[in-house]
């Protein structure tokens, strides 16, 4: 599996959280992301604690899955005054580069606890098989 780097993602990730800034939709801020392989699939794992299911969007593209949520803020009644608000809000998004030897079409989702996991099944072209071996030692002659 190849994934698309961003060179800057960590100096954005230190000014985010340094100026305490938003994603947006024209930038938004990347997510954090594991990804393992077992024997049939790729399983990938975003964090995305707070955010309503109904604001995940998955899409792929040829071999690309884009992934996008958007954390906003809780409603609050009258009179409230926040004493201190450190989550972050906005939009997060995440690109991830699949190889040939997976199969998009695929591609299951599940959110629960706050972590979006998607398992990508891998090819059946990619997946090990045995070859069969013949010699000629096995063939017999037949003489009349």
């Amino acid at each position: 599996m190849l994934m698309r780097t961003d060179p800057f993602r960590e100096l954005d990730r230190l000014t985010q959280g340094f100026l305490n800034t938003t994603g947006t939709w024209s930038r938004p801020t990347p997510m954090p992301l594991d990804a393992y392989r077992t024997d049939d699939e790729y399983v990938i794992s975003f964090d995305l604690p707070g955010v309503d299911p109904e604001a995940i969007d998955i899409d792929v593209e040829r071999n690309t899955v884009t992934v996008k949520a958007e954390r906003r803020p809780h409603r609050q009644g009258e009179g409230v005054k926040w004493e201190l608000s450190e989550r972050p809000l906005g939009v997060f998004s995440r690109q991830v580069m699949l190889s040939d030897t997976l199969d998009p079409a695929g591609i299951t989702a599940d959110y629960d606890a706050g972590v979006l996991t998607l398992k990508i099944p891998v090819a059946e072209k990619a997946k090990p098989r045995k070859i069969a071996i013949s010699h000629k030692g096995d063939r017999k002659q037949i003489q009349a």
